[in-house]
């Protein structure tokens, strides 16, 4: 529903996504070598968000984790209220990619709020999305934890944050937090709505961003992994968040009565 399911289509329409007017306009691997703990990213139909998402993507595209830590919400409810999964392999159309059953027991120790559960990940897009960028821009063998949640309280995602970034040290990790922004506006309102949570989090204040969402009733539905994503890069040692693309369905398509927003962050 979300990218082709043929192989050689979907490299193709990856390949798309970063030479987009809205992606970074190049192929990875990007020549900056500076460490990057983290990014949000979006996880809408590629043909919408792709372009946005393949900035975060460039961002990390330098990296060879040895695991790639995906947080996101659970559209369906369907679950546990936070929940990763121990045992698995994800397969694309671009091939399978294990879970790490080890760092996913360790994260279900590190918080009493993760369980590990199969049926959580069953349904949803959220993370899933994520993955065919994630073995595009990786030729090297690297092994996911899925993070999917129900509960995006701050003080759920704050802790989960912390259990993300000790599972993390010891290493080589990236943290992926997926997440749209404004849903179902006008592209006006939604820039506004969006430019005003983006604010925060570039100042990675999850008090503040949590202040925000809810004083704007800012539609972005992955905000409890925005801001686990937030924490553990910050407890990892990023010092910057920098926004490296925003953009809208709307801005994608020219249809501008009702949009998505999309937002591309890096944590540095």
């Amino acid at each position: 529903m979300f990218y082709p399911k043929n192989k050689n289509e979907l490299e193709s329409t990856i390949k798309e996504c970063f030479l987009h007017k809205f992606g970074p306009g190049k192929l990875f691997p990007t020549t900056d070598t500076a460490p990057v703990y983290g990014v949000i990213c979006p996880h809408a139909g590629y043909m919408y968000s792709g372009p946005v998402a393949a900035n975060s993507f460039y961002a990390i595209s330098h990296l060879r984790p040895e695991l790639v830590v995906i947080v996101g919400p659970n559209h369906w409810g369907l679950g546990c209220n936070i929940a990763a999964m121990r045992d698995g392999t994800w397969e694309t159309p671009l091939g399978r990619v294990e879970v790490d059953s080890e760092a996913a027991a360790e994260l279900h120790r590190a918080s009493r709020l993760v369980e590990l559960d199969f049926l959580s990940h069953t349904r949803d897009h959220s993370l899933e999305v994520q993955v065919p960028m994630l073995q595009e821009i990786y030729k090297h063998t690297f092994k996911i934890l899925p993070v999917i949640l129900i509960d995006q309280t701050m003080e759920s995602a704050r802790e989960l944050g912390g259990a993300i970034a000790k599972v993390s040290r010891g290493r080589r990790t990236v943290i992926v937090g997926s997440s749209d922004f404004t849903h179902y506006e006008t592209n006006e309102h939604a820039h506004s709505q969006d430019a005003a949570l983006i604010e925060p989090i570039t100042e990675m204040d999850v008090g503040r961003f949590y202040a925000v969402l809810a004083q704007r009733r800012v539609s972005a539905c992955g905000y409890g992994a925005m801001a686990a994503t937030i924490t553990a890069c910050k407890e990892l040692g990023a010092t910057k968040a920098s926004l490296a693309r925003y953009a809208t369905s709307g801005d994608v398509t020219g249809e501008k009565d009702s949009v998505v927003g999309y937002a591309s962050i890096v944590f540095t």
